[in-house]
């Protein structure tokens, strides 16, 4: 690796107009590099490719490095990850490394490139000089390559017969998590260890229909060994992103809000089902942690990065929760909730993040009116608030009119426009999330949300009647409207 100065570093670009206008004038390849402030992979990228001088020289001289944070920018992340996968043909994890050309036609696409050669991976340095030179003698080659990959974009999926929505499917969910528990430490996967909190989410929602007590007992079992080992942190409260071993006892140590929401609000519903008072304790443990970590906006932002507004929603969510068991959290839940509006909230329109010292301008996406319209209920159950229904059915009609399209969803209405996955990934999906919030709205207001809720769950049927697991919180949400119109 080549010596670094202090003056030499990569010369990044937002993803704007300005940038993709100077690749065109100045025709130049576009390195698109997606990155996570959570992923070791990215931190690695960065300390060991990016601070390369040769790498440096190599992309400011000959490329338009453009940077982008997944989660500020969750459409373009979703959106080259489509384009990966048609590429490689399998996901991947951040971070995302890709060459465009000026006019955005993919060409390649990677993840972690590594600043050395790898058996037959090549180093960034190595691919930076053959892209660049192919850029100028084999330009019409690589647009091909990144037309043919486009017209694969929007290619409209096979057409799946409807399947009948039974709330039967509980039997289905019961074989699948017994073939799928680990049945000594919990969970539903080897080494490294993610909580699945949606599946568990959704076990509980079975076993209030069915009593089951194998269901009761696969969740209990996981719940338990996430508090034992080291997944849990004993000594502040809160729980870390994933456990590097099978039995939880070794942590990748990094703790994020939408983890611990999500976290907190599985242990208090399971308290008030089980009445196990260590749930309890551990989800007030890890709301202290988490209102500890609050700076003086009020807002949850993990070591001063971005304020995310379905992050934020998602605790404002558990807050209100923990409030119905202990009053003194109510008060949290609402400074929360006005601090999150005063601040993303702004002329009438919702925006996705806001980064420190700066104005929000990433407009919202589906899955911030979908939690935060659901944290808007919460709060408007818990003080009868008129102002919290009203602004809440104001979401849930836009969401309608603007990410609805005869029965399918969109995530944005924006430049990257993507039909809307029903897969949970690091919070549930915006599609189930959105119909989640129909369905808890429809007995509130008199407008009848019923008909965009079905239409969705029968478009998605025969994926829910197979594979409940592949779509947790979709399923959940399928359970409790067939048990409604039973």
């Amino acid at each position: 690796m080549s010596t670094l100065s202090k003056q030499e570093k990569i010369n990044w670009y937002q993803w704007e107009p300005s940038a993709l206008a100077k690749a065109k004038q100045e025709n130049r390849a576009i390195f698109l590099f997606i990155d996570s402030p959570t992923s070791q992979w990215s931190q690695k990228m960065q300390k060991d490719s990016f601070e390369d001088a040769n790498i440096i020289e190599l992309l400011n001289e000959r490329f338009i490095a453009i940077r982008v944070n997944k989660y500020e920018r969750p459409d373009i992340e979703r959106y080259y990850q489509k384009i990966y996968s048609l590429m490689n043909r399998e996901p991947t994890a951040s971070p995302l490394s890709l060459f465009l050309t000026e006019n955005l036609e993919p060409f390649y696409a990677g993840s972690y490139i590594p600043s050395e050669a790898i058996d037959q991976q090549l180093s960034l340095d190595s691919l930076l000089r053959i892209i660049s030179k192919k850029y100028i003698t084999d330009y019409d080659t690589l647009v091909q390559k990144g037309e043919e990959v486009l017209s694969f974009i929007d290619k409209q999926e096979k057409t799946v017969q409807a399947t009948k929505l039974d709330i039967n499917i509980t039997k289905t969910i019961e074989l699948h998590t017994k073939n799928l528990l680990d049945s000594k430490f919990g969970g539903f996967t080897k080494a490294p260890k993610f909580p699945n909190t949606s599946t568990l989410e959704l076990l509980l929602t079975s076993y209030e229909l069915t009593k089951n007590e194998s269901t009761l007992s696969a969740i209990t079992l996981t719940l338990d060994n996430m508090i034992k080992g080291g997944f849990y942190d004993k000594a502040r409260g809160g729980f870390y992103q994933y456990a590097t071993d099978e039995a939880w006892e070794e942590a990748y140590e990094l703790k994020t809000s939408y983890d611990n929401a999500q976290l907190i609000k599985l242990y208090l519903r399971a308290f008030t089902i089980t009445k196990n008072e260590t749930y309890k304790k551990v989800a007030f443990k890890t709301i202290d942690f988490m209102l500890n970590q609050r700076g003086e906006s009020k807002l949850f932002s993990l070591k001063g990065e971005n304020i995310i507004g379905s992050w934020n929603a998602l605790m404002v969510q558990a807050l209100f929760l923990a409030s119905q068991i202990d009053e003194t959290y109510k008060h949290h839940a609402l400074e929360t909730l006005e601090a999150l509006l005063s601040t993303l909230y702004v002329s009438g329109t919702l925006y996705h993040s806001k980064k420190p010292n700066e104005k929000p301008s990433i407009k919202a996406f589906l899955d911030d009116y979908a939690t935060l319209g659901e944290a808007l209920i919460m709060a408007y159950q818990n003080i009868k608030e008129e102002s919290f229904l009203i602004m809440a059915t104001q979401f849930s009609n836009l969401i309608i009119e603007q990410y609805y399209e005869q029965a399918q969803w969109v995530y944005t209405t924006g430049q990257f426009k993507l039909k809307e996955s029903i897969y949970d990934k690091e919070i549930p999906s915006a599609l189930a999330s959105a119909l989640s919030l129909l369905f808890t709205i429809n007995s509130l207001v008199d407008n009848d949300y019923r008909t965009f809720i079905f239409k969705t769950l029968e478009l998605h049927s025969y994926t829910l009647m197979r594979q409940p697991f592949s779509s947790p919180t979709l399923t959940k949400v399928m359970l409790s409207y067939l048990k409604e119109e039973e």
